[in-house]
């Protein structure tokens, strides 16, 4: 496993675990690598609210920060009904449950082969 490997497991491990920590809805995590240029993981969660989807949000982007993982690229916010967090090896999708059903990223991205990974959040 390469180093670049090995740090973009490690900010996917990041990533759910502070997601978990913010009580994140639904977090479903698809394997990208092999699949799209765009990133290795992308994850998905939920917030009950706009102001629990901006807070998870703004915690996320500086945890990864502070991590050593460099800034990340955030859209979405104030609105808040649905946030890209951008953090290269990982892109972030936080939607108001309502939005989340409307796109249904989970689906178009999954490829059709059963690979999205339901985390326990």
């Amino acid at each position: 496993m390469a180093k670049s490997d090995r740090s973009a497991e490690a900010l996917h491990a990041l990533v759910l675990a502070q997601l978990d920590d913010d009580q994140a809805q639904e977090v479903v995590s698809i394997p990208l690598e092999g699949k799209s240029s765009i990133a290795d993981h992308m994850v998905i969660a939920s917030g009950r609210s706009t102001r629990q989807v901006a807070a998870m949000a703004q915690k996320l982007a500086e945890k990864i920060k502070h991590a050593g993982f460099g800034p990340v690229r955030i859209e979405g916010l104030p609105a808040a009904d649905w946030v890209l967090i951008d953090a290269g090896d990982v892109v972030v999708h936080l939607f108001r449950p309502e939005v989340r059903s409307f796109y249904n990223l989970e689906r178009m991205w999954a490829f059709g082969d059963g690979e999205a990974v339901a985390g326990n959040a």
